[in-house]
């Protein structure tokens, strides 16, 4: 067995596929990001998670936010993740399609689901926070076959096809 350094623990979990998903945060302006951290954490009561670096541009909004909205992206939604992953441009200009939800938290238009969650709890983890939250709203699409982004091996990709009924 070998050492886990920083090299290979990036290796490692480059062989973990996760879903992809847009966190947004209201302030002026607003802000939001492209994560794989997201999970479910408890049903009773509903709870969930994520986590983001300190050193994000995106993490004073976060940091400060009492409500998120967590967007789980479609299998055709690169171009968002994308966006929402690079640094230095105005994401919500690029992206164009969104809208003030709650508490003028940013609602994006066309995922294949949404959460708006009230922050419960950011428990610091290393060089990362992990934000705790409490899902008050959310939607979907109908569509039960539709499929989300992943991302695996250092790149988006999509399932191999229709999600099973």
């Amino acid at each position: 067995m070998t050492v886990v350094d920083s090299d290979l623990f990036r290796a490692l979990l480059r062989r973990h596929a996760a879903a992809v998903v847009v966190v947004t945060a209201p302030g002026a302006p607003p802000a939001g990001f492209t994560a794989t951290s997201f999970t479910s954490v408890s049903l009773e009561p509903p709870l969930v998670s994520f986590c983001l670096a300190h050193t994000a541009s995106s993490w004073p909004a976060v940091s400060a936010a009492g409500l998120v909205a967590v967007h789980v992206l479609a299998d055709h939604q690169e171009s968002v993740a994308r966006t929402f992953a690079t640094s230095g441009i105005d994401r919500f200009a690029a992206h164009g399609a969104w809208r003030p939800g709650p508490g003028g938290v940013p609602l994006l238009d066309g995922v294949l689901a949404r959460l708006v969650c009230r922050v419960s709890r950011r428990v610091a983890a290393g060089d990362h926070t992990i934000v705790l939250a409490t899902p008050l709203s959310g939607e979907h699409v109908e569509d039960e076959g539709a499929t989300p982004l992943v991302y695996h091996a250092g790149r988006y990709a999509q399932l191999g096809g229709r999600a099973a009924a």
